[in-house]
Parts: C-alpha cells; sequence; structure tokens
C-alpha cells in the first residue's frame, strides 16, 4: 500500500454570517483541501483552513509546506508502516501545524479503509454519535441576544458565546443579555480567544460568579504564552478554565497539565498538527485526570469529519465545538458527518466516508 500521488486544491465557501472573535472577523471559509492516491487505488482527503492569528499558517504556506517538503518525503512509502511516516510527518519541518493536519486525516482516512473500517472504530470506536454546541460570534449584546435565541430554536442546548474583544462591561452585557434571553436551561461556555489579561479576567469570572450567570467554563481567557497567568486565573475562580491556544503540542499539554493551569484542554487537530499527535495529549490529560474537547477553526465537513471521528472515538473527549459547517453557504463535500440540529452521526462506511467533493484550482 505505497503511497503514489498527493494533490492539493484550494475550496473557499461564503459564511451566512460573518463570524467575529477576539482575535479576527472571517466571512469566507478558506480551505486547503489534500488528496492521497494509493497505489491500490485507495483514495484519502485531508483539509487545512488557513488561520494566521492561531496556528500561523496562510494557504501559501500550507501549499508551500506540502508540495515542497511533505510530499517528496510521503512519496512510494508504504503506508502499512504508517508510525514511521507519522514520526517522519512530525520531525521533517518545524511548526505548519494546519499542513501536517491535513496530510495526517489523509493518511488516516486511507489507513482506516484499509483496515474496512470507519475512522472512529480504527481510533478506538467509543461512541457513533456526538453533540455539538453553537458558537454565538461576539457582537452587541442585542443582536447576540437574538443570535442566541435562533440558535437554541434551532435545538441547541450548549452556546459557546464569543467574548474578550472590549472591556469587560460590555462582555457582561453581551452575556446577561443571551442568558435573559435563552433562560437557564441552556449551558453557557465562554471563549475570549486571548483577549483579557489574567488580573481582568479573573474580576470577570468572579462577577459572572457572583451574578450567578451560571457559566460552565471559560476558555482561553489570556495570553497563549502566558501560562504562569492561566494558573493565577485557574487558581483563584471556581469556573472551569479551558486551554485552548496554549496548547498546540504533546509538550505544551504537559507543561499546563503538570503545573495544573487549566482544568481542560481544547484539541483542535489544526494545532496539534493532525490525530496523531491529538492521541498522545488526549492520553496525556487522560492520565492526568483533565477532560478534553476537541474544536476546530472555520473549516468545511473534510476537517470536521476527521476531528469528529477522532473525538468520538476516545472517552476521555466530553465536549465538542463542531458548529463550523453549519455556519457555511454551501457544503461543498458528499458524504462525512451527518447532522440534525445538535446531534451529529458518524458515517458507517470506511475511513471519514468522503464520497465525493467539489473541487476548485488544483495543484
Amino acid at each position: 500500500m505505497k503511497i503514489e500521488q498527493v494533490d492539493t486544491f484550494r475550496v473557499a465557501v461564503p459564511l451566512i454570517k460573518p463570524f467575529k472573535t477576539a482575535l479576527r472577523t472571517v466571512t469566507t471559509a478558506e480551505s486547503v483541501y489534500v488528496k492521497i492516491t494509493c497505489d491500490n487505488g485507495i483514495v484519502g482527503w485531508g483539509e487545512a483552513p488557513p488561520t494566521v492569528v492561531i496556528t500561523g499558517d496562510s494557504m501559501l504556506s500550507i501549499e508551500a509546506a506540502i508540495h515542497e517538503v511533505i510530499k517528496p518525503f510521503l512519496l512510494n512509502k508504504s503506508l502499512l508502516n504508517y508510525e514511521l511516516i507519522f514520526q517522519g510527518l512530525k520531525t521533517i519541518l518545524v511548526g505548519n501545524s494546519s499542513a501536517k493536519a491535513a496530510v495526517d486525516m489523509a493518511l488516516y482516512d486511507c489507513l482506516a479503509q484499509n483496515c474496512k473500517l470507519p475512522l472512529y472504530q480504527f481510533l478506538g470506536g467509543h461512541k457513533k454519535e456526538v453533540e455539538t454546541d453553537f458558537t454565538v460570534s461576539v457582537n452587541g449584546p442585542e443582536e447576540m441576544g437574538e443570535d442566541a435565541v435562533r440558535y437554541v430554536q434551532n435545538g441547541f442546548n450548549v452556546l459557546k458565546v464569543k467574548v474578550g474583544k472590549d472591556d469587560i462591561a460590555k462582555d457582561l452585557d453581551r452575556i446577561k443579555e443571551i442568558r435573559n434571553r435563552v433562560g437557564y436551561d441552556i449551558k453557557l461556555r465562554l471563549d475570549a480567544n486571548q483577549g483579557w489579561t489574567p488580573k481582568d479576567a479573573i474580576r470577570a469570572i468572579r462577577k459572572l460568579e457572583d451574578s450567578g450567570l451560571g457559566i460552565e467554563l471559560v476558555e482561553q481567557p489570556v495570553k497563549a504564552a502566558d501560562i504562569e497567568g492561566l494558573k493565577q486565573v485557574t487558581d483563584n475562580v471556581e469556573t472551569l478554565i479551558m486551554a485552548d491556544e496554549s496548547v498546540f503540542t504533546p509538550k505544551q499539554a504537559f507543561q499546563v497539565l503538570t503545573t495544573r493551569s487549566a482544568d481542560l484542554i481544547n484539541i483542535k487537530l489544526m494545532k496539534a498538527g493532525g490525530i496523531y499527535q491529538a492521541q498522545i495529549i488526549n492520553a496525556l490529560a487522560e492520565t492526568c485526570g483533565v477532560e478534553c474537547m476537541v474544536g476546530s477553526m472555520i473549516e468545511t465537513k473534510i476537517g470536521l469529519t476527521a476531528a469528529a471521528h477522532f473525538a468520538a472515538s476516545k472517552q476521555n473527549i466530553t465536549r465538542y465545538d463542531f458548529d463550523a459547517p453549519l455556519m457555511l453557504a454551501k457544503d461543498p463535500v458528499d458524504g462525512g458527518i451527518q447532522y440534525n440540529g445538535r446531534h451529529i452521526t458518524l458515517p458507517e462506511t470506511p475511513g471519514l466516508g468522503i464520497k465525493q467533493v467539489s473541487l476548485v484550482g488544483g495543484v
């Protein structure tokens, strides 16, 4: 089962509504699709959305990393020696986690197909259905309240609320408006996307606690590199704190876990460099008694299908942030995960279960 061909394609899909966080505003989901063809006819798919403000990866850098470095490394290698391939993928170039992730998920797609198993079963098979939250972009309080009501009416019972773009008082107004609109049966998670200082985060979260707003967790309240600040927040509030941008690699996860700097870890394939490394991060967290969430960037259904297969395969992954395909004006992917409101069902076909992809701009 040798790797015969590696191709990339650019895809751009408009969003139904602009997606706004403390770090960026997105109106179009852009991605690089990866297609790996093996000599036995098996084809695997992967995806890498460029997220410069988080991963540092652009469309051009993803394509260059794949064609100039990763593709020459992969060609004519036997995928049955996949441990060597994944170890090599990790070390042949520094960074470029999105490019590595896209190739990694395409390789896993091929491996699972060769074993005639859905990928979630190939990886562990813990469950075949998960439930996603839905993200409320950061806007004015009234608009965020209206969005929240609409998402709840569409069947979502967990909302991830973006904050951290303005001062704390405005963030508190946003959260209060949403809670007043949706009531207390809906679970609220906050994501500050590194938008607060440690002191501001502690002050804001304590005010939320004192107000009885019932926040389940706060994700990445401080700058990614500020592990001491992250720990300071975790140690001084009752609300669960989740590390996101602070954890790309297993080594970073080890640092957060051994210092008890967060209560939870958000694993994203684009940060980890794919499923191979993501499994290591989850295993480290599970060993330390820390649950994980699997999240995503603004990406299409190929990337989300890979993330969902990984997430569903592991018992220690208990939260899921897989709403991005629901934000798109159209779906370029036939197959993969199926949505029924917040409920996501994984395909029983081998691999990722991708049937057909609408491609634009092959390289």
